[in-house]
């Protein structure tokens, strides 16, 4: 018995030693790989952010994301160009198609005390200047005092029978609240007004230059042959 006992000794040596070495070099392989893991991440040229957060039984668990800030840069609207918006008919229109002219973008009403001499004035500047590169876009709105009730037809019917407006009259649009318009949030970002953002009523006026870089902001109640100089200067008319 005391001889079978030494051999079998040796033996259950020999394999709990090769168990313990597989063991190790399993543990230094994950190790290596977690390694060259880390250190891939390392020169990747995204950077990592760190984040946390906590999963059902309450404990942390930290994970890495990749954000591309090239691309959130580049998403990001630049000038009144990057924009696209509907026509009274409800085609796209690409705002870029206006690069090299000079806007007045405004919100505008059928049945508004301001209509008269805004659309009357906005006529005369058009006739003055669309040959020297101004171009005047008009957005209807119904957000003040239900102003602009009309359908599409209806409005760019009244504004070219009653006042011959020849620019552009666009498909009708929120200028405030959650609903406003993409381009409108841009402007008034671009261009706060005295008493906040928004918009305070019809009429209101953005003039952008060649680059579609918003460059003023007018109240409802300030004319438009009002700012015949400024539209000049950025036209470059002496």
């Amino acid at each position: 018995m005391l001889c079978t006992s030494i051999r079998i000794c040796p033996l259950r040596s020999v394999r709990i030693a090769s168990l313990s070495a597989s063991l190790l070099i399993a543990k230094e392989s994950s190790f290596n790989s977690k390694q060259t893991l880390l250190r891939s991440l390392h020169k990747s040229p995204l950077p990592l952010v760190p984040r946390s957060i906590r999963t059902g039984n309450s404990r942390p668990v930290l994970y890495s994301l990749r954000f591309d800030h090239t691309m959130a840069t580049q998403s990001e609207p630049k000038s009144v160009h990057d924009f696209t918006v509907k026509d009274a008919r409800g085609n796209d229109v690409d705002l870029s198609t206006y690069k090299g002219k000079v806007l007045i973008i405004v919100n505008v009403a059928s049945q508004c005390g301001l209509t008269n001499s805004n659309y009357t004035e906005l006529t005369q500047l058009y006739q003055k200047y669309k040959d020297q590169g101004l171009e005047i876009l008009a957005f209807p709105c119904n957000q003040f005092g239900s102003q602009e009730p009309g359908t599409n037809e209806q409005i760019v019917e009244f504004a070219c029978t009653r006042f011959k407006a020849e620019y552009p009259i666009f498909d009708k649009i929120d200028v405030n609240g959650n609903n406003a318009a993409a381009l409108y949030k841009f402007l008034k970002s671009s261009k706060g007004g005295i008493f906040g953002d928004s918009i305070k009523w019809n009429f209101t006026k953005f003039l952008a230059d060649k680059d579609g870089n918003v460059v003023n902001r007018y109240a409802p109640t300030t004319s438009p042959l009002s700012i015949e100089k400024d539209v000049k200067k950025l036209l470059g008319i002496a």
